[in-house]
């Protein structure tokens, strides 16, 4: 009886979510056929029969929210079936030859470019979500409704991510902030990206969530009242005008009021644009009319005025941005825009993407123009990590507007160089650029570009790119240009190294160079899982393998024939001596103590070192670059330095926390807390240290304008130690950020 019961219910969900979505798609689309629709709740009906999500909801309801995401966005038909049917083939029988046959091929290449690939085994999380999204991005070329549905499904799955365990919520809501948010962005969709953002920093950062949502309600009231009153003086110069125009207000969302108390290191009182007005007018010529009229009435703030509709921002959004300051000194923001405008900047590449009305627009056609750059480079990326990493730089909002000496707008990141100011006009003019004059001056490229600037690019044939370019260029298109040259030429000169070396020491060891066949190298390359010759001469070169074992290999007693011949133990990382205690880095460590605990995964004895950069601690990502002479330095994956050191792939290496955990370690690690300057405010800082049992080698305060920093090197033991800490000071009253320095 029970179970009926639950039937009946479960029935009557889905049927009420269903009614709704047809609702929906009969306001928005009067004019399509939805029969397709019906067809596609009974299909999915049948094949999600007695299945139900983490909430303990009948799993059918997650298609329907997704599809009636897709039906507010007010995509066609197909979008919207495609959207009921994503989850279909991943976690039902049905194939993608089935949605084919029964609805279309459209709507099969649809699902079949928004289904993951987590049938397919891949060594690590981080390879599989880079080819999850690499995938997507091939399928959005060829059809934008894919990323539609992926953004509208991780939109319900970041809705009802309560249900799921803490550390899939922490993966989840990292990935929607890095990814899916940015994405949304550039696609324009700002309804959507803001609450994707407001949902991934709930559960990334609930401590700061829930201080930044205590302010702001806290002055929710009073900004609410004062913006009901300046609208309406608003609409009473706007009807003396004869201005017909919508005016609407808003509190800032969340984690954009995060993301700027945070970069600016200001308090929510000091937030120009928390409270906001929004005009939305007839026609262009009223847009700079309302501004007119708002900058007679209040003050405007000296540089807060932007003009995003002569110059729109990459992802087309146009609006008219001023401050102005009332006569009793509250600051405000007003955004000016058209109808027009206004929808693009809510629904994005959504508002105009109309499959019955013929092809795709020269804007909509611009506006995946990035998109297209960024599968153009993928493809050569083969490393998961620098792809990811390159993506996440590519997907952040660009907001540095540039002009060649001719006129020709070049927009470019935020603290751009002259560098990728040269590749984004021509690889050749990047790899040949020599110097720059901005604004008819001359500086060095190094120089931090910004809005405004005239750029004019010096080159000299025959000039190359250098490696040091690598750590002051800021766009995704420049290192990926810088990187593939280097590539290309590093390997040459590694290949020639490694021959050399192979020669001086055949040469050493008077062993007959003739008796070395590239064939017998060729054995010695595939045990080492390499495919050519010129691999592993490029591994001798790049200091990955050594010559001495390379040749113990070849020769028929093994290593014996080197001992034989005068010869000593190979480096630390010979096959044979793995295990064993002898070689430099056992000196070392029988020195100073084996205080670091990190091996190289296959490889025996090597010196290993962590990287003064970023020094990792216990716990963390890591990963390891061969050095020239001083052994493996180990990075924190996160390190702003790996993306500019592992340009040669051949250097990296495995690294791992040794397993033996039997004598504790202590890292030293720097926190720096932005806080009030308040009588108590430094004891409770200790106070939570003491209580985490951690001892503090230095601490240090500044204060300003009734703003604290204070600098503290805390010995931690491992990444669970260190979150318990920040976790701690991030509760203290007052605290509003802590950021953990990585260079002590």
């Amino acid at each position: 009886m029970a179970s009926l019961r639950q039937q009946i219910a479960t029935t009557a969900l889905t049927l009420t979510k269903f009614r709704e979505l047809m609702r929906r798609m009969q306001e928005n689309r009067p004019q399509d056929d939805l029969s397709i629709i019906k067809k596609a709740y009974d299909f999915s009906l049948k094949y999600h029969e007695g299945q139900s999500r983490a909430s303990g909801d009948p799993y059918l309801v997650h298609p329907l929210e997704v599809a009636l995401v897709l039906a507010e966005m007010k995509m066609d038909p197909v979008a919207v079936v495609a959207g009921l049917l994503h989850d279909s083939v991943e976690d039902t029988s049905v194939t993608i030859g089935d949605i084919g046959k029964e609805f279309g091929e459209q709507v099969a290449h649809i699902v079949e470019g928004v289904t993951k690939i987590s049938k397919i085994d891949f060594a690590t999380r981080e390879e599989q979500q880079a080819e999850n999204l690499r995938k997507m991005m091939l399928a959005m070329v060829d059809d934008i409704r894919v990323v539609l549905i992926k953004l509208a499904d991780r939109l319900h799955n970041m809705r009802t991510l309560e249900h799921l365990p803490p550390e899939r919520q922490n993966k989840i809501a990292q990935e929607t902030l890095e990814i899916y948010a940015p994405i949304a962005h550039r696609l324009g969709m700002g309804k959507i990206r803001g609450e994707l953002e407001d949902l991934g920093f709930r559960f990334i950062d609930p401590v700061g969530y829930e201080q930044v949502e205590k302010a702001v309600n806290a002055r929710r009231k009073q900004g609410e009242a004062f913006l009901a009153k300046v609208q309406q003086t608003i609409k009473d110069k706007l009807k003396e005008a004869g201005i017909q125009a919508q005016v609407d207000s808003r509190i800032k969302r969340l984690y954009s009021i995060h993301k700027k108390l945070q970069r600016q290191r200001i308090a929510v009182d000091q937030v120009y644009d928390l409270c906001a007005l929004r005009v939305v007018t007839r026609s262009l010529q009223d847009c700079y009319a309302v501004l007119g009229i708002i900058h007679n009435l209040w003050r405007p703030v000296p540089g807060r005025i932007k003009d995003f509709i002569a110059m729109p921002r990459p992802n087309f959004y146009q609006s008219l941005h001023t401050s102005v300051i009332t006569e009793d000194g509250t600051p405000f923001e007003i955004q000016i825009r058209t109808e027009e405008m206004h929808k693009m900047a809510e629904e994005g590449i959504a508002a105009h993407w109309k499959y019955k009305d013929g092809p795709v627009s020269a804007q909509d056609e611009q506006r995946l123009a990035w998109l297209r750059q960024v599968v153009e480079w993928q493809r050569d990326v083969s490393d998961p990590a620098e792809f990811l990493s390159a993506l996440k730089v590519d997907l952040y909002p660009e907001e540095v507007y540039t002009f060649t000496p001719k006129g020709k707008v070049v927009v470019l990141p935020r603290d751009a160089t002259p560098i990728d100011f040269a590749y984004t006009i021509h690889t050749e003019v990047g790899h040949t650029c020599v110097g720059a004059k901005v604004n008819g001056r001359m500086v060095p490229l190094r120089h931090k570009l910004h809005s405004g600037d005239i750029v004019e690019i010096m080159t000299q044939p025959g000039h190359k790119p250098s490696r040091d370019w690598l750590a002051l260029v800021k766009s995704s298109r420049s290192r990926n240009k810088i990187k593939h040259w280097l590539n290309l030429h590093q390997r040459e000169r590694a290949i020639e190294i490694g021959r050399k070396l192979i020669d001086k020491e055949a040469r050493k060891y008077r062993i007959p160079l003739k008796e070395i066949k590239d064939e017998d190298l060729l054995k010695v390359a595939s045990a080492y899982g390499l495919g050519k010759v010129d691999d592993l001469m490029s591994g001798i070169g790049y200091g990955k393998y050594s010559a001495r074992q390379v040749l113990a290999r070849l020769l028929p007693a093994g290593p014996a024939a080197v001992a034989e011949s005068g010869g000593e133990r190979d480096h630390a990382g010979d096959s044979w001596e793995q295990g064993k205690p002898g070689g430099i880095a056992s000196v070392v460590r029988r020195v100073f103590g084996d205080h670091n605990a990190i091996t190289v995964k296959g490889q025996g004895d090597m010196l290993v070192y962590r990287a003064r950069c970023c020094n990792p601690i216990r716990g963390e990502s890591i990963v390891g670059y061969i050095t020239r002479g001083k052994g493996v330095a180990v990075h924190s994956a996160n390190c702003p330095n790996v993306t500019n050191l592992l340009y040669e792939p051949e250097r990296r290496i495995e690294v791992e926390w040794a397993r033996d955990e039997s004598t504790p370690t202590a890292y030293p690690v720097k926190l720096t807390v932005f806080c009030d300057d308040r009588f108590g405010m430094l004891k409770n800082i200790t106070g939570v240290i003491g209580d985490a049992q951690s001892n503090i080698r230095n601490i240090a305060a500044h204060t300003s304008n009734s703003q604290a920093s204070v600098e503290v090197v805390l010995d931690i033991s491992d990444l669970k130690h260190l979150e318990q800490i920040i976790a701690g000071l991030r509760k203290i009253p007052g605290v509003h950020e802590v950021q953990r320095l990585q260079k002590i």
